[in-house]
């Protein structure tokens, strides 16, 4: 980073904390905002400071919320007996940009991983698990990532809330839309294989 002057450095530095940014691209995004207007500078720097200070974790199902819980557990609409559990906000955002889903969310915030030192009690199974007890609950979707964190996640989940009587379903992992078998990978045409359906 020589040849730039200090403050350039530091606001490179600070963004290339953001995941997936490197050096290069904290330098091209710190050149951006100095070649934009002071006005967008600043909406920018407000915009953060004004997420940082409102946004918080859903009362209920712990998705970003502006207010106490978010709008999917506001609205009344929702089938409230069917719980989908997701990872990440990130993760329920694209289940909803799908259209298809319906019921209510929980975000655990994260996936079992000893050795990164994150376990259940880091985890929102807790909060879960008192939420399943107060309810009528009838179907638990689990939808982790198929990584070896979201499968061991997934597994803990099914021994637990199986023990209460609730029917448990996984979502279907497999070869995405206009995918070639030819080009995909074993572990992913072992899970279509695993998880066929009638037709």
């Amino acid at each position: 980073m020589s040849g730039y002057a200090l403050p350039i450095k530091r606001l490179i530095k600070e963004l290339s904390r953001f995941p997936g940014i490197g050096e290069r691209t904290a330098a091209r995004l710190a050149n951006h905002i100095l070649r934009a207007s002071e006005e967008d500078a600043r909406r920018l720097a407000e915009s953060i400071l004004d997420v940082k200070r409102k946004i918080r974790f859903c009362s209920v199902c712990f998705n970003l919320a502006e207010g106490e819980i978010c709008e999917i557990c506001a609205d009344t609409a929702r089938n409230r007996s069917v719980i989908c559990i997701v990872e990440e906000p990130d993760s329920l955002i694209a289940l909803e940009g799908s259209g298809e889903y319906q019921g209510v969310y929980h975000v655990l915030h994260g996936a079992l991983s000893p050795l990164d030192g994150i376990g259940p009690e880091q985890l929102r199974i807790r909060e879960l698990l008192d939420r399943v007890a107060g309810n009528v609950v009838e179907e638990v979707i689990v939808a982790t990532n198929p990584s070896v964190a979201g499968e061991t996640t997934a597994l803990l989940l099914v021994k637990l809330l199986k023990e209460r009587g609730i029917k448990m379903t996984r979502i279907a992992l497999g070869v995405p839309v206009g995918g070639d078998l030819k080009y995909t990978d074993r572990m992913t045409l072992a899970k279509c294989l695993e998880f066929r359906r009638g037709v």
